[in-house]
């Protein structure tokens, strides 16, 4: 039905030492320099529909009233039922007659309602048909067949709604003559999507086959340009990747939340920084429930060589902070990435687990292999320092936080079939039991309308990054 054009992934494999930082980063695509002064728009605080602007909150979760004021401004200027010809309609229908190889269903459409308007010809009826057709289709191609409440701690907040507006699609598609290029421009774009597409016409089995559709529609949850620079991790392969327009250019290893309350959040946020030699506020949680509060005040020899200093206010509530250093619960770097979820990606004394299997072992956040390299590499790409001066900083010993010139885009995302770092395709254990539901949600009838934000409980991570698993 739909053509590709997506590139391959090519994973590059560098020797990388701190002594040669500057060489390397001299030796990446270029893109990583002339594009890391671009600004990322993946997470807009203004929606723009045809020079009209609509207000969207500070944390990029859009209100039922912003809704309505993107539904108002579409309609007015793009009406839901459009004017449809018999041969624009017999595109469509061929369409939907193989949304099969999308891995999405053709009989939730109801071809046999629009079959049935386009042999009555052109009118009233085809035109009503035709155009509910046309936005089921671009609903479901767009943002996911999958309804909200079978997206598992799923907290990204796709913008394509705002950019691909349904009316506005509709209205270029009939004015340009051509149903599937106007379905082109909503497609996921990542080349891992049009692995999966091709694998799903090769599937032998239903469960693999379910398997696969399941996945490809996760792909439609994220936003259709993921931005030409960013950090993406497939919690349950245990990977993180910096990408370059969608191509591999360093991966680490990573260990992520345990199942259960601790469990690590899907994702997309805003890097601002990265954190050098960071200090960990230690939870209340450990404070009083483990007693460090009372122990680092009565053991002030103890406290000084743990790296613990505490202070009583005049409530008589204690704050323990772990200062700086090697053994800081957090390692030598944080990211500095504020959300509403506390996660965030770190270093870690403990680099043992990273030779586990099976590493969903934290409290929420995400351990990141070879930090002080990728905290020295963004330092480089999005701050604009050099080697010489990453390097020095983090020798200091010191609480640092060097901003970004740009925000750059990260991405937490749960694929139980997605390609690995190697660029094979792979099915991952699916460590949380998050399948489950969407497998379900494709064995029922589609729901149409369905909510674009979560409405899960946020749970912020108390954050223990000590040596407990």
């Amino acid at each position: 039905m739909f053509k590709h054009s997506c590139g391959a992934v090519v994973t590059k494999t560098f020797a990388f030492r701190f002594s040669l930082l500057a060489a390397t980063a001299a030796a990446l695509p270029v893109t990583l320099h002339a594009q890391a002064g671009q600004p990322e728009d993946l997470l807009p605080q203004r929606a723009q529909i045809e020079g009209e602007a609509v207000d969207v909150e500070d944390d990029a979760v859009a209100t039922d009233s912003v809704e309505r004021q993107l539904d108002a401004i579409a309609e007015k200027k793009d009406p839901a039922v459009q004017v449809w010809s018999v041969a624009s309609a017999q595109e469509l229908l061929s369409i939907v007659e193989g949304m099969g190889a999308e891995g999405l269903k053709p009989a939730d459409y109801e071809p046999a309602k629009l079959r049935a308007a386009i042999a009555a010809g052109q009118g009233d009826e085809l035109n009503m048909v035709a155009s509910r057709t046309f936005a089921w289709v671009v609903e479901d191609l767009r943002d996911g067949r999958t309804p909200m409440t079978a997206r598992k701690q799923w907290f990204v907040f796709d913008p394509d709604q705002d950019r691909y507006p349904t009316a506005r699609l509709m209205a270029q598609a009939l004015e340009g003559g051509s149903i599937d290029a106007a379905l082109q421009r909503i497609m996921p774009e990542h080349p891992d999507y049009a692995a999966l597409r091709d694998a799903l016409g090769s599937a032998t089995t239903p469960a693999r086959r379910k398997l696969i559709q399941a996945n490809m529609d996760r792909w439609r949850w994220l936003p259709r340009d993921l931005g030409s620079q960013y950090l993406i991790t497939n919690v349950p392969e245990y990977q993180l990747r910096l990408t370059v327009n969608d191509t591999i250019v360093r991966t680490y290893k990573t260990v992520v939340g345990k199942p259960g309350r601790t469990a690590t959040p899907q994702l997309a946020e805003s890097i601002e920084g990265v954190v050098f030699n960071p200090t960990w506020t230690v939870p209340q949680s450990i404070v009083q429930g483990e007693g460090l509060g009372a122990k680092v005040l009565n053991n002030p020899t103890w406290a000084k060589n743990n790296g613990y200093a505490a202070t009583r206010g005049e409530n008589g509530w204690v704050t323990v902070v772990q200062q700086p250093g090697p053994d800081n619960s957090l390692g030598l770097m944080k990211l500095h990435m504020p959300n509403r979820h506390a996660i965030f990606f770190h270093d870690t004394p403990s680099k043992h687990y990273f030779n586990s299997a099976n590493r969903a072992l934290s409290h929420g956040c995400i351990r990141t292999e070879r930090a002080s390299e990728l905290a020295m590499t963004l330092a480089i790409l999005r701050a604009g320092k050099t080697a010489d001066e990453a390097a020095a900083i983090q020798k200091t010993g010191e609480y640092t936080l060097v901003p970004f010139k740009q925000q750059m885009p990260a991405y937490i995302t749960y694929f139980t079939m997605a390609k690995d770092i190697e660029g094979k395709l792979r099915t991952f254990n699916d460590i949380y039991g998050r399948d489950a539901a969407v497998l379900e949600s494709f064995e029922k009838a589609r729901v149409a309308n369905r909510s674009r934000v979560t409405d899960e409980q946020v749970i912020p991570i108390e954050n223990d990054p000590r040596d407990t698993a």
